[in-house]
């Protein structure tokens, strides 16, 4: 069959085993930028906060209060709240100091129309220049 169809073709293994070598460098890197992206973005905040009870106030205003649990109770945050109309849309908005130590806030949103809900917008430690005391 040789002398019919000619000798049959030998592979380099060393060849191929360069390429599959380099693709799993490459598969291996990329998997683990894309495990840390993943990590840093969808990991736990280290700030948050969730309502507990919110009141309707008079005057269009509801008072609500949160609980912020952080990783740092040493550092102070803020957290925005913001009340919503019967829609569902946000007819006011409010940022709040969370002082170091301090677990529960309560404030009062005023809002454009009668708000019949209010909830936390999200927290950080990232504080507004105007909302730090000098």
């Amino acid at each position: 069959m040789a002398d019919r169809y000619g000798a049959r073709r030998k592979t380099k293994p060393r060849r191929r085993l360069w390429q599959v070598w380099t693709f799993t460098a490459i598969a291996l890197v990329a998997s683990s930028i894309a495990a840390y992206v993943g990590y840093q973005n969808l990991a736990g905040a280290p700030i948050d906060a969730q309502r507990v009870t919110y009141d309707e106030r008079p005057g269009n205003a509801v008072e609500i209060t949160i609980d912020v649990s952080r990783d740092d109770p040493d550092r102070q945050g803020v957290c925005i709240v913001r009340a919503r109309n019967r829609s569902g849309q946000e007819s006011g908005r409010k940022e709040i100091l969370v002082a170091s130590g301090i677990e529960r806030v309560s404030t009062v949103i005023q809002s454009i129309g009668r708000p019949v809900t209010a909830d936390v917008y999200g927290c950080s430690y990232d504080i507004p220049r105007y909302l730090s005391s000098p």
